[in-house]
């Protein structure tokens, strides 16, 4: 089966765990100051499923991780975050914040909301749960997606309707909702720091969330969202992506997929669903990748829904990656790039 995943039996998590504990800790702490706390936890969890690693294995990270950088224009990669952090240590945090509100004011966050992309989501659902659904929609609007949705599946049942609707309902951020929002970050984290306006697309962060939670919820807080608003509903409904409409990929943009895909998890994800999904994926492999698959299914005793489901979410928000990176195109191939 290691045919679908790039010739190493190494998810993309992995691959890049591999290159990190490769280079040593002193380059690795450096090469994740610069990750998101999403990617960090995903190469943390990595490193830690890596039981046993073949020599073969090794150097074909290696040189994968050569052949690609050998590639890879490094002006314009990271400006923004280059210039943070040199401004940084020039002139302190302070001063380099100020100067940047006035040339970058979209991509000066505040000090507390980047405190709470750190912390765990039962913590930051406690430090909201009180607060005006306003505020807890603008905090979810600015948290990764997938964070964004474990915060709202621990808030109270009667608030989740109202929240969604508000965050589908952004286009701007509130500079006043901002400012309030930091007046609570500095009684509960010590931090504040003014915030200027900033366009959101909250249609597209309710659809992101909607995907990340489990079908049942789902399926509750979109039906609220379209009895209260039909056309801001469907417009959010639009906008969803789900395992189903994997189908609609281009053969190569599939081929693309499969290879970034860890085989365990596709045997759970591939339990339960339309005979047409499974077959979209034996098609993209080889006969004899195809076959394995196909034993590995049967082979594979019950499985809990809630676990077919989670490893399909982790399968769409790979694509939903690959599509962003340009490398594949999520629909029919007369659609553009997503």
């Amino acid at each position: 089966m290691a045919e679908a995943q790039s010739g190493t039996g190494l998810s993309g998590p992995q691959r890049a765990a591999v290159f990190l504990l490769g280079v040593g800790e002193k380059s690795a702490t450096e090469v994740m100051r610069y990750m998101e706390p999403r990617e960090v936890q995903l190469i943390g969890e990595a490193m830690n499923s890596l039981t046993s690693l073949t020599n073969a294995q090794v150097e074909s990270v290696m040189k994968e991780f050569h052949r690609q950088a050998a590639n890879l224009n490094p002006l314009g990669l990271g400006a923004t975050e280059f210039t943070r952090r040199v401004l940084t240590h020039a002139l302190g945090e302070s001063r380099a914040r100020s100067m940047l509100s006035k040339f970058m004011p979209g991509d000066v966050i505040s000090t507390g909301l980047d405190a709470l992309r750190w912390m765990e989501s039962s913590a930051v659902a406690d430090l909201v749960r009180d607060e005006h659904p306003q505020i807890i929609a603008t905090v979810l609007s600015t948290l990764e997606d997938d964070h964004a949705a474990q915060v709202l599946r621990q808030l109270p049942a009667e608030l989740r309707q109202e929240i969604l609707f508000r965050i589908a309902r952004l286009e701007q951020i509130d500079p006043a909702a901002l400012e309030e929002l930091d007046g609570i970050l500095e009684s509960q984290l010590g931090k504040r720091q003014a915030s200027p306006a900033r366009p959101v697309d909250g249609k597209g962060s309710a659809a992101a969330i909607l995907n990340r939670l489990d079908n049942q919820l789902e399926s509750e807080l979109l039906d609220a969202l379209k009895q209260r608003d039909e056309a801001l509903g469907s417009k959010v409904a639009e906008l969803m992506f789900v395992f189903e409409d994997l189908l609609a990929m281009d053969d190569r943009s599939m081929q693309r997929l499969i290879r970034e895909i860890a085989v365990d998890g596709l045997v759970i994800a591939l339990k339960g669903v339309d005979e047409a999904v499974r077959q979209k994926f034996f098609a993209n492999m080889s006969a004899r990748a195809a076959d394995m698959l196909r034993e590995d299914i049967e082979a594979k005793g019950p499985v809990r829904l809630a676990e077919v489901e989670s490893h399909q979410r982790e399968i769409l928000e790979t694509a939903r990656r690959l599509a962003d990176e340009g490398e594949i195109m999520l629909g029919s191939g007369d659609e553009g790039f997503v």
